[in-house]
């Protein structure tokens, strides 16, 4: 099992605090840590159906925040939680995904998604229609460009003529998918991502995500699979939840403070609760 727990990111007023908090889950033996790709906020209200954290903001540049931590930390992984890769110039997308696995010797992986928000797409000068498709095609060429120095390729929405990262060394990428539970988004998870970030309870889905993979010709014990855990008082209950996530095939748990606990006064018991299902998962 892998434990994580991610980057409050919107709670911290400079780097140094959100330093100070990475640097104790690196030295306390986690895992992973993960932060939100959004490039813009909007107003507290604009979305009323969303949760404010979804897209109020500010939001830190996961690259940027992930080359500074990869620097002063020793053994964790980043995950972008995730990215909006339609949104995105895909080469652009590659070429910094590739310099930060470099960076960090191989600890950066990529957490994608098409996310809901329309005004988002448009101030970046991309539509949100066809982000489906879009994001399909998007992976295929990243994989490319980390693989092959120079690459030619005739898509719906990328043309390559012998362009590439010319870089022949970049660390395995894993790229995640973080989806809802809908039919079409778990079946592009089990065509084409190496993992899958459950945005709510991933139990009742993982038999389902299971058959897609088969129906894909794909193995389904090769697909990681990361769940939240929201940490509560009761540490027998939290360890029960977790055995009940690993019977059912989650590999990554993401310990999660509740969401009115200041982040540095929750991360004592964040620790704890790493320490607590270590000892009883392993």
């Amino acid at each position: 099992m892998r434990y994580g727990s991610p980057i409050p990111i919107t709670a911290f007023p400079d780097f140094d605090a959100v330093r100070d908090y990475v640097q104790t889950l690196d030295g306390e033996g986690f895992d992973f840590t993960s932060t939100a790709g959004h490039v813009l906020g909007q107003p507290s209200g604009t979305n009323p159906q969303r949760p404010d954290r979804q897209y109020v903001g500010p939001f830190y540049d996961p690259m940027v925040t992930f080359s500074y931590l990869a620097g002063v930390t020793r053994r964790i992984h980043f995950m972008t939680a995730i990215l909006i890769l339609p949104a995105w110039p895909t080469a652009l997308a590659a070429k910094q995904a590739a310099e930060l696995a470099i960076l960090s010797r191989g600890r950066f992986e990529l957490g994608i998604g098409i996310s809901w928000n329309a005004a988002e797409y448009r101030a970046l000068g991309q539509d949100i229609h066809g982000r489906g498709m879009r994001i399909e095609e998007q992976v295929a060429v990243l994989r490319l460009l980390w693989s092959q120095p120079y690459v030619t390729f005739e898509g719906r929405h990328h043309t390559l003529d012998k362009v590439g990262l010319n870089r022949t060394a970049v660390p395995p990428i894993p790229v995640w998918m973080g989806t809802e539970s809908g039919e079409k988004a778990l079946r592009r998870v089990a065509r084409i991502a190496d993992g899958w970030m459950s945005l709510g309870d991933p139990l009742p889905d993982i038999p389902r995500l299971q058959q897609y993979m088969r129906d894909a010709g794909r193995d389904p014990s090769q697909l990681k699979v990361r769940g939240p855990l929201i940490l509560g008082d009761d540490t027998r209950a939290v360890v029960e939840r977790a055995r009940k996530m690993a019977a059912a095939g989650v590999t990554h748990i993401n310990l999660v403070a509740p969401p009115d606990r200041e982040p540095r006064a929750a991360l004592p018991g964040i620790v704890a609760a790493r320490k607590a299902l270590a000892q009883s998962l392993g």
